[in-house]
């Protein structure tokens, strides 16, 4: 663990030195694959999730519509 832990601070220290332009295109390269991973992890999870709880967006639209309620009119006095 210590070795993966003295790796990383030397990634880190790098990245660290480096100039704004390069350093936010090294931070940039690294987090977008990062993010998208993280975001389609939780997007599948939540999908499950509402499948099994009935909540899902296919079983909306299968679900019958309530029919409308029929307006009433006032009568007005003359």
């Amino acid at each position: 663990m210590h070795a993966i832990a003295g790796w990383w601070d030397g990634v880190e220290l790098w990245v660290a030195g480096l100039p704004f332009v390069p350093q936010f295109a090294v931070v940039l390269s690294a987090m977008v694959p990062v993010c998208l991973i993280i975001a389609f992890a939780l997007d599948r999870t939540l999908r499950f999730a509402l499948r099994a709880l009935g909540r899902d967006r296919v079983a909306a639209q299968e679900a019958p519509a309530p029919a409308p309620q029929p307006r009433r009119m006032r009568k007005e006095a003359a």
